[in-house]
Order: structure tokens, then sequence, then C-alpha cells
């Protein structure tokens, strides 16, 4: 009978603990806003409305982006985008988003890359505004670039 009182005991404890654990643990970390909008303009490739993206956790994070009004120039099989997308940075400078993440695209489709990765700092504020993304298609590379600041407002790295 004392053997299964120490027993309870003992897993109500670790119970109690990893609950306390859990209330006392760090929250992740938040970019604000989520999402945001800028009109582009990639040249003989189109222009419009694009939406971004962005996700953090602690020092990384990744942005994705898409949109109805830029095309695919042709047809391209999943991951085989190479993009770069540079982010002005309040105060000067800009944060690089580079990978191969893309999903299947037919020619004329709307353009997505994304999730692309990168490195923040806490109150990092990255606005498209100021600087441009890069997709590498079959060797055709493509620039895109933001006409004006992105709304809501920059993206706040806490």
């Amino acid at each position: 009978m004392r053997g299964t009182r120490t027993a309870t005991g003992a897993a109500l404890a670790a119970g109690a603990l990893a609950v306390i654990g859990l209330a006392l643990a760090p929250t992740a970390a938040a970019v604000a806003p989520q999402t945001a909008t800028i009109t582009a303009s990639c040249g003989f490739f189109g222009g419009g409305a694009a939406t971004l993206t962005a996700t953090q956790n602690g020092t990384s994070a990744t942005i994705t982006l898409t949109s109805t009004a830029i095309s695919a120039p042709v047809a391209v099989a999943p991951d085989s985008i190479s993009s770069t997308l540079t982010l002005a940075r309040a105060g000067g400078g800009g944060v690089v988003f580079s990978g191969t993440k893309n999903p299947a695209m037919n020619t004329g489709d709307p353009v997505s890359v994304g999730p692309l990765p990168g490195t923040v700092a806490a109150g990092d504020r990255l606005d498209a505004y100021g600087g441009s993304l890069k997709m590498v298609i079959f060797g055709i590379t493509v620039t895109c670039k933001a006409n004006g600041p992105q709304a809501p407002g920059p993206f706040v790295f806490d």
C-alpha cells in the first residue's frame, strides 16, 4: 500500500512540474503583421498585387510570396525555382530569404515561391519596398520590385 502511495505521489509531482514548466516556458517569437501586400513590377513577366506571408521562430523566419497578378513564364516542376527575396531593413541594409521551394506551375499560372528561410534579429523592421525578388527559372532571371511600401506596414520581428 505504501509503495502505491509513493508511486501516485511521484506521478502527481511529475505532472505538476510538467504543468509549471509549460506555464513558464517562453512563448514562440512572433512577427507582426503576419501578412502584407505589395504591388510589384516584374518587367516583361507582369506585375500587380502580391501577398507576403511571414513566420518566425526565434531568429529563424520564413517568407512566402504569392501573386495572381504575376504569372509563371514557363511550366515549372515543384522546388525548381531558385528564389532570393531581399527585404529592406529600416535603418539600412537588408535581409535575404532564399531557397528553392515552390509548387508545380504551368505557363501562365500565378506565381508562388516559399517558404524561403532567412535569419532575423529582434526588432528588425523589414519591407519589400527597397528590396527585390529574383527568381531563376531554367536559366531565365525574373526580377520583381515593389512599387511602394507594403501594407499594412513592415514586418516587425520579436
